[in-house]
């Protein structure tokens, strides 16, 4: 009986050093498979968060569309970055300071989609110095690997999901419009837009949507420039917002001189869409002015004593050579309309003086009016018509500027001694 046991326990314990051995030489032999396995190519592709390549210029296009709107002063670490999104064929880059969002779509070829976001200014001025016209972009674990030709970097990043969100908007207020049309109203009226952080309501432009119309509005108190054009609006309901001016800025920017825009509104954003995706478009959104525009018709005159029609080439050179005679403190020019002459004057102590004479068609009494020079520049620097019409009715009333369109400018006169 005590023989057996002894032997019933001799075998046991062949048995467990056998199977111990086995499995040692098991882990030995084939650890270096294992080890390969791990870090096969199979496994390394489901790690990759994202992998695309992209022409340069493509990339360089859609960072300069988006780079503008980041502050260099931002306390967050991810407002100084631009959000990648690769999907399908295209990669959609976006920034944001929070009051301003913009979004350009460019084609790339996508291998693994995914986002990430990095520092939008380093990864432009890497862009720009690439070696090679193709960019290999691949990010693993926030690290994005970038490779063109010869070059190769690896910049640091942020998940995707820390990106402040897309704010979503309704369909029932949307309006559609040609873009030329859209950046030729901004172009005759942004430049009124106060810049005195006092007058908040003032820092934007306004826009009025009613019976399929759009007026735009700016002024600094001082001038004023208003537009009208037709447009495609799906509500009938009036809808009136002010855009800020870095949105109006970044907008002149993205528009074209082809293709559709389509404005969105909300009760406190707007949105500014150029174009499909698909076709390499940009989105700029934007949150809006608060408060109530004030009265702009009550500025501008219903009629004027006198109309004179100039040349506009001839009376903006004329104005830009009487400006450079002007200084901080002295900054008017005299304007003075006899018979059939248009008298510029600017008289700067410090500085010096100018006069020149301009032929006009004027037959009424001799005035004379003192302006802003810098303020009749402007709109003239704007408008493509060859000719335009100058209202006024004395030296203490306002001029008003039209052409032969839904345009007009309101500029207030300077007192002299």
């Amino acid at each position: 009986m005590i023989g057996l046991l002894t032997t019933q326990r001799v075998g046991l314990s062949i048995d467990f050093r056998c199977f111990s051995f086995f499995f040692f030489a098991l882990f030995t032999y084939s650890r270096p498979l294992i080890i390969g396995f791990l870090f096969s190519e199979e496994i390394y592709i489901i790690r990759v968060q994202m992998k695309l390549t992209i022409g340069q210029e493509e990339f360089i296009t859609g960072l300069q569309a988006v780079q503008n709107v980041v502050s260099t002063r931002t306390t967050l670490p991810i407002l100084g970055n631009v959000l990648l999104c690769a999907k399908g064929n295209l990669l959609k880059l976006t920034a944001t300071d929070l009051d301003v969002t913009i979004s350009k779509t460019v084609e790339a070829k996508v291998e693994e989609e995914g986002s990430f976001t990095m520092p939008v200014k380093k990864l432009h001025n890497i862009a720009k110095e690439v070696g090679g016209s193709q960019v290999e972009i691949k990010v693993n674990e926030n690290k994005c690997n970038i490779q063109s030709a010869s070059f190769s970097t690896s910049v640091n990043g942020l998940p995707g999901e820390e990106f402040p969100p897309m704010p979503e908007f309704p369909e029932q207020n949307t309006v559609k419009m040609e873009q030329a049309k859209l950046k030729s109203m901004l172009r005759k009226t942004a430049y009124a837009v106060s810049v005195d952080e006092n007058r908040y309501v003032l820092n934007g432009l306004f826009l009025s949507f009613k019976d399929k119309k759009l007026t735009m509005v700016a002024t600094d108190g001082r001038r004023l420039a208003l537009m009208e054009e037709e447009v495609d609006q799906l509500q009938e309901s009036p809808v009136e917002i002010i855009v800020p001016t870095k949105a109006i800025q970044e907008l002149s920017r993205q528009l074209g001189e082809e293709g559709q825009v389509e404005i969105k509104i909300t009760e406190n954003q707007a949105s500014f869409s150029l174009g499909s995706e698909a076709e390499g478009g940009a989105q700029v959104i934007t949150k809006l002015v608060e408060g109530a525009y004030p009265n702009y018709r009550q500025v501008i005159p219903s009629e004027s004593k006198y109309r004179v029609t100039m040349d506009k080439e001839e009376l903006l050179h004329a104005l830009r050579r009487a400006d450079i005679m002007t200084s901080d403190k002295a900054n008017s020019v005299k304007m003075t309309f006899s018979e059939n002459n248009l008298k510029l004057t600017a008289n700067t102590p410090e500085v010096g003086e100018s006069q020149e004479t301009m032929a006009i068609n004027y037959s009424g009494e001799e005035t004379t009016i003192a302006f802003n020079p810098q303020y009749f520049i402007d709109p003239l620097n704007a408008l493509d018509e060859e000719e335009v019409h100058f209202e006024f009715t004395d030296q203490l009333s306002p001029g008003v500027i039209k052409v032969n369109q839904p345009f007009l400018y309101v500029i207030m006169p300077m007192r002299t001694s």
